[in-house]
């Protein structure tokens, strides 16, 4: 067996140990912080506000590609309005805006 005798001097064990509880106690305050009720809920918070945001920017780029898809079918490139579209979904917007009047002012009568 090797011979494990400290060489070191009383002052340089005391000092060791003074260096060790300095560094036990910042650890232990770093736990303590990590555990703590208010740090916890500030966490939570943080990860929902995130998961949140994520969420609305993928329904952002969702919604905005879904609009340029539409758009694009009732716009050339140079940006003039496709009339045969058009025309076609406005007489059709029309025809349904009129029948729901008329279906509205039929059922007031009765």
């Amino acid at each position: 067996m090797a011979d494990t005798a400290d060489t070191r001097t009383p002052a340089e064990i005391e000092a060791d140990i003074k260096r060790r509880r300095a560094v036990l106690a910042e650890t232990l305050d770093e736990i303590g912080v990590r555990v703590h009720p208010k740090t916890i809920v500030g966490d939570a918070k943080a990860r929902a506000a995130s998961h949140v945001d994520h969420t609305l920017g993928r329904a952002y780029v969702g919604v905005n590609r879904a609009v340029s898809d539409v758009k694009a079918q009732f716009v050339d490139l140079n940006g003039a309005p496709r009339l045969e579209r058009v025309v076609p979904v406005a007489v059709v917007v029309v025809v349904g805006v009129v029948g729901l009047l008329a279906l509205g002012s039929r059922r007031r009568r009765r």
